[in-house]
């Protein structure tokens, strides 16, 4: 989950929207990069055209932009301490679903509102 928000967060970065390509993030191959990019794209979190060929060893795809469900997710992890509290949360349980970690992360936002 560490790689999914730190691809959302360099996706952003981008002004106008459109990536156009997958992020170079430190610690991590291109191929692990275009397979978290191929998963987000199933998720709803971004939109990805899918690359994977006949010589890929696993699914692939390059990132064109953020979705409203992948701001949203990265609204709610962007704050280093609230993503800190959501991991240690989640580590308690011994991992989760991505359904989870939104869950987590809203809760943790909405505590944070006083709601």
């Amino acid at each position: 989950m560490d790689l999914v928000r730190q691809i959302l967060l360099a996706a952003e970065a981008n002004e106008h929207g459109l990536v156009g390509g997958n992020p170079d993030i430190d610690g991590y191959t291109d191929e692990q990069v275009a397979y978290h990019v191929y998963l987000m794209n199933e998720a709803g979190l971004v939109q990805a055209a899918d690359t994977t060929s006949m010589g890929s060893d696993s699914p692939e795809a390059m990132l064109n932009h953020l979705t409203w469900s992948g701001h949203d997710f990265l609204d709610a992890a962007r704050e280093p301490s609230r993503w800190q509290k959501a991991k240690e949360i989640i580590a308690k349980a011994g991992g989760a679903t991505f359904q989870i970690w939104l869950a987590v992360l809203t809760d943790l936002v909405k505590k944070g509102v006083g709601l």
